[in-house]
């Protein structure tokens, strides 16, 4: 049996944060009740755009059922306020301040249902001097610092492919809701979670905020070890203009790589920390890729122990072999799904379903 069947949630989210977190609750059995607005969620009818529901939308919405409610009316807040009575969890994505306005603010929910799990979902967050600010997601990444090391040739930072913020929050919303849920089963009470975009994606920065906390520099990519500011952490073109990253600093990692390479000279200047006396190997290295395609890379280093991988475009990342192998892609109810991560022994995670229908 799933691990959260009989778990009931409300999702009055849209976009992508909220129903990321919902959707690794509705994967493992949880009910999922989508309250949408008449018109639904935005997210019906954004690209990338397939016949029927839009990919995006179906695969951050598979498996849940769609309410829609207009929760301006009294006839629509009637219809939450009950179904409030019956819930385990309760998640919301306005802004600030909206959700009272609508009446139904966490201590109004509590009011009708104690053991309730309310979490509200914002860029900033529901205290401090940005609440009220509008942003989606490179608003929250950009003041987190995550754009400025991800720069470009002159440094210009580049509009981030991932929706990092997005994610990090329904990931952490999810992790939040099933801590609360846990120690409901002792004390009985239900709880609050402030989540903010913004102060998810500050944890994920352990590995680059200690220059800047303890000395005051920023990291870049030109100095930063795991931003490109180390040649075995970097990406190189290759002669059929591809790419290929080495992506492992471990001593033995290289020392393959140079030996096999003729260059064994070059392994101290290796296994030194980042910084600009790096460029005679960087160069060295940016040359020698250049003399074979990548996929001719590719096979001569299966002959050899170095952290190493093509860069894939999007289609022959979801096409590779592996995909198949560990399940991550299914094709069911006439469209792709992108499978869940989390596997338990015994437990499918997740039967295909259809998107809810605005009905």
């Amino acid at each position: 049996m799933p691990k959260l069947t009989g778990l009931r949630v409300l999702d009055l989210s849209q976009f992508l944060p909220g129903p990321a977190l919902t959707l690794m609750l509705a994967d493992h059995g949880a009910e999922v009740i989508k309250i949408e607005p008449p018109t639904g969620d935005p997210a019906r009818t954004m690209a990338p755009f397939e016949a029927g529901h839009g990919f995006w939308f179906r695969n951050l919405n598979r498996g849940k059922q769609s309410l829609p409610l207009d929760l301006k009316t009294p006839e629509g807040k009637a219809r939450l306020t009950a179904l409030i009575a019956t819930a385990d969890v309760f998640v919301e994505g306005f802004r600030p301040g909206v959700i009272a306005r609508l009446g139904f603010d966490y201590d109004t929910v509590s009011a009708l249902n104690p053991a309730i799990i309310y979490c509200s979902i914002s860029a900033f967050g529901q205290t401090g001097s940005m609440a009220h600010h509008p942003a989606h997601d490179m608003g929250a990444q950009a003041l987190a610092g995550f754009l400025s090391v991800n720069d470009g040739p002159d440094g210009t930072p580049v509009v981030p492919g991932v929706p990092a913020a997005d994610m990090a929050a329904g990931l952490t919303g999810a992790i939040a809701v099933l801590m609360a849920l846990h120690a409901r089963h002792t004390s009985g009470r239900g709880d609050y979670i402030d989540l903010a975009m913004f102060d998810s994606l500050l944890p994920w920065c352990a590995h680059i905020a200690g220059p800047a906390l303890t000395d005051g520099i920023a990291p870049t990519s030109a100095t930063g070890r795991s931003l490109g500011g180390h040649p075995f952490y970097n990406i190189y073109r290759t002669s059929d203009s591809r790419h290929i990253t080495l992506c492992g600093r471990e001593p033995k990692f290289s020392t393959n790589l140079l030996t096999a390479l003729a260059r064994p000279d070059l392994i101290p200047l290796a296994h030194s920390e980042a910084g600009p006396h790096h460029a005679p190997l960087t160069a060295f290295l940016t040359e020698t890729f250049l003399e074979r395609t990548r996929d001719q890379w590719t096979a001569w280093f299966h002959h050899h122990d170095v952290a190493y991988a093509p860069v894939l475009d999007f289609r022959e990342a979801l096409t590779q072999p592996l995909i198949a192998e560990r399940g991550l892609v299914v094709h069911a109810d006439g469209g792709h799904h992108l499978a869940p991560a989390i596997r338990f022994t015994g437990e499918p995670a997740w039967q295909p379903a259809e998107a809810p229908i605005l009905s």
